[in-house]
């Protein structure tokens, strides 16, 4: 099981808690996980020299209130607010722009710093991704990914590969481990990313899961 099911899905409620916390009644639920799903996919795209790391939505009847998790914030928030005070008016005629005056949305925007970005799996992730990318050595690239998340203070990480690494004729899957990752143990508060590599010779599928230690279980 531990293999198999998304790690963060299977603590959702235990270990973790919603991604997306608010109520939609049945005829609007459909309308409200598209618009999350546009404001992530243009969120990501707008900051990703910021390095983000998660987005939270909360809403309620009149507020959308987003909290970005990043590893540079001054990035997001540019010089004096300026960029931020842009990403708000964006995001402001991205929603509202369909909404009636009754029933349009105030956005507030709350930028939280990620002080130890090596304990991220989607940064370590997106790191390799880039490296594998640009043809540098992929055992080398993991190799310093293990050694800067146990560095930065994980207990355990692993990465796994799969898809015509280094350009071989023949897809083929490598795991690499460092610590100790035990994937069914809800307690256990693991980061976990997936993502792919874009290379000439192909798609390469990139995991990567960080233990970072036990939480108290509820």
């Amino acid at each position: 099981m531990g293999q198999k099911v998304n790690p963060t899905g299977f603590r959702i409620g235990n270990t973790f808690t919603w991604k997306s916390r608010w109520f939609a009644k049945k005829d609007d639920y459909q309308g409200v996980i598209l618009e999350d799903v546009k404001i992530r996919k243009y969120l990501n795209e707008k900051l990703a020299h910021a390095g983000v790391v998660g987005i939270d939505i909360e809403r309620s009847i009149t507020t959308l209130k987003l909290i970005l998790f990043v590893s540079r914030p001054g990035v997001v928030i540019g010089k004096g607010g300026e960029n931020l005070r842009k990403v708000q008016a964006d995001l402001n005629r991205t929603i509202n722009a369909h909404r009636d005056n009754g029933k349009k949305l105030k956005i507030n925007l709350k930028v939280e710093e990620v002080r130890t970005p090596d304990l991220s799996a989607k940064l370590v992730a997106e790191r390799i991704k880039d490296q594998i990318e640009k043809r540098y050595p992929h055992r080398r690239a993991v190799s310093q990914a293990l050694e800067k998340v146990m560095a930065a203070g994980g207990k355990g990480v692993k990465i796994q590969l799969s898809g015509r690494i280094g350009g071989a004729e023949i897809g083929r899957t490598e795991k690499y481990f460092e610590g100790s990752v035990p994937t069914q143990t809800l307690r256990a508060n693991i980061d976990y990313f997936q993502g792919p590599a874009l290379t000439k010779s192909g798609y390469v599928g990139i995991k990567v899961w960080i233990y970072k230690g036990m939480v108290d279980g509820k």
